[in-house]
């Protein structure tokens, strides 16, 4: 038993190495380089995207608000006759 004790006791101790404010202050400068990096990056792949023009973006829009109408007409008819065909099945 004595000798466990001597043993846990012998081992060296971990000295505190810092932390709170003194940890952000030593990272806060590879922070900003890697934030400055991502920025530069995404302007550099925003350049190489191509935006459709004014007339293009209209026509899109029509297409996909004709097709969302479609589209709820569809599901409210499934509904309203499904909703009829429950009705009448159950009573």
């Amino acid at each position: 038993m004595t000798d466990t004790k001597a043993t846990a006791s012998s081992r060296p101790r971990r000295q505190p190495t810092g932390g709170g404010l003194s940890l952000i202050w030593r990272w806060l400068p590879a922070l900003v380089r890697a934030l400055q990096r991502r920025t530069r990056e995404t302007v550099a792949e925003m350049s190489k995207v191509l935006w459709p023009s004014r007339k293009e973006m209209t026509t899109y829009t029509i297409v996909v608000i004709v097709f969302i109408v479609i589209l709820v007409a569809v599901v409210a008819s499934l509904d309203f006759g499904l909703t009829k065909l429950v009705l009448e099945v159950f009573g």
